[in-house]
C-alpha cells in the first residue's frame, strides 16, 4: 500500500467506523455496537499471536451473530458479573495500516490501548486489531474484528467490558 491510501475516502470511512465503534464501547452502547456488524461477521480474541485459523484454535472470544447477541444481553441485562459495576473505559485506536482496499471493502490493522477502571483498580491493555469493513452506501459495517492482546498467552483478568 502507498502513503496516498490514507487519503482514500473508502479508507477514511473505514477508519471513522472503527473510531465510532470505540466510542460506542466506551459509552457502553452495546446494542448499537452490535448493529455495526454484518450478519455473518466474526468477533475474535485469539490466544495465539500468529495464527489465522481461528475456527480451529483456542480463543478467548469467538463470536458469531448469535454469540455477540448473547454477550450484549449479558452486558446490558444486569444479571451477570460483567454487567454489575461494569468497568469504565477509555480507548485510543491509532496507527492504522491499510492491508487491502477495493470498492466493496477495506481491511485495516491498528493498535488499541485501553484503560479500564473498576472497583478502585485500573487496568491497561494493549492490542493489535484487524478490521474488515464492508462498504455500502446504506451504511458501512464490520465483517470481521480480531483483537490480538499483547498478553493473550498469559493470565488476562475478567474485564467487565468488550474489546
Amino acid at each position: 500500500m502507498t502513503e496516498a491510501v490514507l487519503t482514500d475516502t473508502r479508507v477514511a470511512r473505514a477508519i471513522e467506523l472503527v473510531w465510532h465503534e470505540a466510542e460506542l464501547l466506551d459509552d457502553k452502547q452495546y446494542e448499537t455496537w452490535e448493529k455495526l456488524y454484518t450478519d455473518d461477521a466474526m468477533y475474535v480474541i485469539p490466544i495465539d499471536q500468529e495464527g489465522d485459523d481461528h475456527a480451529s484454535s483456542l480463543n478467548m472470544v469467538y463470536d458469531d451473530a448469535r454469540m455477540r447477541r448473547m454477550r450484549v444481553e449479558r452486558m446490558v441485562g444486569g444479571y451477570s458479573q460483567s454487567a454489575v459495576a461494569a468497568a469504565r473505559t477509555v480507548r485510543t485506536v491509532s496507527r492504522f495500516t491499510v492491508t487491502d482496499v477495493d470498492d466493496s471493502h477495506v481491511s485495516l490493522r491498528s493498535v488499541q490501548v485501553l484503560v479500564a477502571y473498576k472497583r478502585g483498580n485500573t487496568l491497561t491493555l494493549g492490542a493489535t486489531v484487524t478490521h474488515r469493513i464492508v462498504l455500502d452506501e446504506s451504511g458501512d459495517r464490520i465483517a470481521e474484528k480480531v483483537v490480538r492482546l499483547l498478553n493473550s498467552d498469559e493470565h488476562v483478568p475478567a474485564a467487565g467490558f468488550l474489546l
